[in-house]
């Protein structure tokens, strides 16, 4: 069992329903979804392209996905998160659009925005006791050849090389594309989340992701609304 703590709207969220439609799979109930007609992909090279994503769901990670630390259990984890966003207020990251960052395409925010690296970082900091260190070969798959110096000193001291001034937010829309079909990539993602793109975006929770066994799909555990709400939503 791993977990992560990601950003990702309500179920209900009209971003939630279609990117989740965009990628073919729900992460609050897991179910595989049909996925649009695309002009000039079929369907196999549409979920070609957004298999990694898929298999994460739509989500921004902020403390990215860790084995508990011995001695720890969920209850506590789960505990610990109703206590952190009870501290918490919610805000608006201020503009999103569809970028590029890389290779692939994700929504990330049309500026910097204070709050959010704030919140992403204490997330991160609040968090780690609860995180059992990465093996030698969690270290690996993260090519630390690839990264530079500070990013490898992030991976070690804290399981994710992107945290505090490396953090990028970021709701993954595809993986790898090729620099000839990006063009094409990003005309269909404008046309598919043009309601989204240049608008406001409300940070108003914290999810708790699971992923049951290495390599098995993540799903929504639990919606935790930011700024002291009573009950969590559990999907």
């Amino acid at each position: 069992m791993r977990y992560a703590l990601y950003f990702t709207p309500p179920a209900s969220d009209p971003l939630t329903l279609v990117a989740q439609r965009w990628l073919g799979r729900n992460a609050f109930t897991g179910a595989r979804l049909e996925q649009p007609a695309v002009n000039g992909f079929d369907a196999e090279a549409l979920s070609g392209l957004t298999a990694d994503p898929r298999r994460y769901g739509f989500h921004a990670t902020l403390k990215a996905p860790f084995s508990l630390a011995e001695g720890r259990s969920e209850a506590e984890l789960i505990a610990e998160i109703g206590r952190f966003v009870s501290e918490v207020e919610p805000f608006d990251i201020p503009e999103v659009v569809i970028g590029r960052l890389g290779s692939f395409f994700a929504v990330v925010p049309g500026d910097h925005c204070d709050p959010l690296q704030a919140f992403a970082g204490e997330v991160v900091r609040r968090f780690e006791r609860f995180r059992a260190p990465l093996s030698s070969a969690d270290i690996a798959r993260r090519k630390p050849d690839e990264l530079t110096a500070d990013e490898r000193q992030n991976l070690v001291q804290w399981g994710y090389p992107y945290v505090f001034d490396a953090f990028r937010f970021h709701m993954t829309l595809t993986g790898r594309v090729p620099a000839e079909r990006r063009d094409a990539v990003e005309s269909v993602l404008l046309d598919q989340f043009a309601e989204f793109h240049g608008r406001p975006l409300p940070i108003h929770g914290l999810a708790l992701f699971r992923e049951p066994s290495r390599g098995a799909d993540f799903t929504v555990h639990s919606l935790f609304p930011l700024g002291g709400a009573a009950n969590r939503k559990t999907a």
